[in-house]
């Protein structure tokens, strides 16, 4: 009885044995494949590389020239996948350029593309494949008619060749570069995103406690004219306009809230997520299981998670309940915001999840939602975990 000597997830091929079996064939088939393979994906790129070359100077030089190092990481999907199917080798997919909207515009998007290596290696394999898929083609099949005996042997030898140039060229060991590009991407996502906060508070101010403020001014001034001549009236404004700084406290405190709470500060996300809790129109539970806290800016960045998506559960959810869970899982913070109302929420639905969900990618998180209409809403969000240090 033999044993096999392969474990779980080893993408190495099995021994080479003399008769035909499954895996010669695979391998055979793949060799043959070369050719036919090589020939579209050398076609295709030297006629993408020189027409794009040739309008560089142009409008549309680098639209097409971004449009077809697309397609070039398509073929080395393919080729990731047939090598997959029949050399049993096991590549990640590399990570997937950010759309135009999270890389900050057309123009950022449009230069990530053309710089990006997965596409450059797929058009540096395809450019090597011809002349080494002509010789498998060629050896492979003269060994079907004429060296049928030490076949398996050849197409192994072949075949770990391919299985070199697919795990050296097409493989997502460029990730740092990778995640270099996406990191300069989301920088553009969190400078739009503090704009945006600055402009809001500003808005704030001016529509708010700063008027409510001049008229509170222009009040006391009416009301230190009349004093001398009626002080009855005179004091009545004193009044009015006590009332009017009562409210623009509040108004500054709510902005102060907005922009960072001093119960957060303090004591921490259990406290400022009851808080929150307890303002929203549902009943809300409130779990935070945190061993320590972590940084300002993440303990930030859950708060108004949490913070926005009570909101939404107020405004938009019909739930009769709802539930928060926060705890620590490894190196990461998860969230996870329930509530069964009439479900179909969607990060497209205006809500304000798209912005969440960009917020929480320029800092390395993810935000999911599961949301059956008329099964309620879970909504998942991952922080890393970053100590106070």
């Amino acid at each position: 009885m033999t044993m096999s000597t392969q474990g779980p997830g080893d993408d190495r091929p099995p021994p080479v044995r003399p008769a035909l079996g499954v895996v010669a064939w695979k391998e055979t088939a793949h060799l043959l494949a070369n050719l036919p393979a090589a020939l579209v994906g050398f076609v295709y790129t030297v006629f993408m590389v020189a027409t794009a070359g040739g309008l560089s100077l142009t409008v549309v030089g680098l639209p097409l020239l971004a449009t077809g190092l697309f397609v070039s990481r398509q073929l080395g999907r393919a080729e990731r996948a047939r090598a997959r199917v029949l050399l049993g080798v096991h590549v990640e997919e590399p990570t997937p350029l950010p759309g135009p909207r999270r890389a900050g515009g057309f123009l950022p998007w449009l230069w990530a593309a053309v710089k990006d290596p997965v596409a450059w290696r797929s058009v540096l394999y395809e450019l090597v494949r011809l002349p080494w898929g002509v010789l498998t083609f060629t050896v492979a099949l003269v060994g079907l008619f004429v060296l049928w005996p030490v076949l398996p042997y050849l197409t192994r030898a072949l075949t770990n060749v391919d299985r070199l140039l697919v795990r050296g060229l097409l493989s997502p060991s460029d990730e740092l570069e990778r995640r270099i590009a996406e990191l300069e991407s989301d920088r553009g996502v969190v400078v739009d995103t503090a704009a945006a906060d600055l402009r809001r508070i500003e808005r704030d101010l001016h529509d708010g406690a700063q008027a409510r403020l001049v008229a509170l001014a222009m009040g006391l001034g009416l009301a230190k004219e009349k004093l001398p001549e009626d002080p009855g009236a005179a004091a009545a404004m004193v009044d009015e306009a006590h009332g009017e700084v009562k409210l623009a406290l509040q108004e500054l405190r709510d902005l102060a809230r907005g922009i960072h709470p001093a119960v957060l500060t303090d004591r921490g996300l259990d406290a400022a997520l009851s808080s929150v809790a307890s303002r929203c129109t549902v009943p809300v539970t409130v779990h935070v299981d945190l061993p320590e806290r972590p940084a300002a800016a993440i303990e930030g960045i859950a708060y108004f998670t949490v913070s926005e998506l009570l909101q939404n559960i107020s405004k938009h959810s019909g739930a009769r309940t709802a539930g928060v869970d926060v705890r620590r899982s490894g190196n990461r913070l998860l969230i996870r915001v329930t509530d069964d109302g009439r479900g179909g929420a969607s990060p497209a639905g205006g809500t304000g999840m798209a912005g969440l969900a960009e917020r929480l990618g320029a800092v390395d998180g993810v935000f999911a939602v599961d949301s059956p209409q008329g099964r309620g809403t879970v909504v998942t969000a991952e922080l890393p975990w970053r100590g106070r240090g």
